[in-house]
């Protein structure tokens, strides 16, 4: 697990290779991740958008940008935490991702940038 915390907010990730959803020989490697964020901040915030960039070991590398997550763009309380299940598919069987969440805290109208820190996908056979 990777964790990060930027102005009061953790973003943390777990990561699995998704074998039975993958086809190796066609160059599809099927990931999962899930994403934890937790407000650790005394204000209530909404993620509003996300940003990511996706490398794959040969060199290419996507950018995917949208409002909020899995179709959602979740209020979290103070002291509270959101959690979300996504996934991503690369033609190499390692790679990696990082990006950002703009975020709103309610009780000033202020929005902000999170990181979101840089996570590996590596299909299990390559770390033997």
């Amino acid at each position: 697990m990777v964790t990060a915390i930027t102005e009061g907010i953790k973003i943390s990730v777990d990561t699995v290779y998704q074998d039975e959803y993958s086809n190796p020989e066609k160059e599809h490697f099927m990931f999962a991740y899930q994403i934890t964020v937790e407000n650790l901040t005394e204000y209530t915030i909404q993620l509003m958008r996300r940003q990511w960039f996706i490398f794959d070991s040969n060199g290419t590398q996507r950018e995917v940008e949208g409002e909020g997550v899995v179709g959602l763009q979740p209020v979290i309380e103070s002291g509270e935490s959101y959690s979300y299940v996504s996934g991503c598919n690369l033609t190499t069987d390692i790679g990696s991702m990082s990006g950002s969440y703009l975020m709103h805290r309610m009780a000033d109208d202020i929005d902000f940038t999170v990181n979101i820190p840089e996570f590996q996908l590596i299909v299990p056979y390559r770390l033997n």
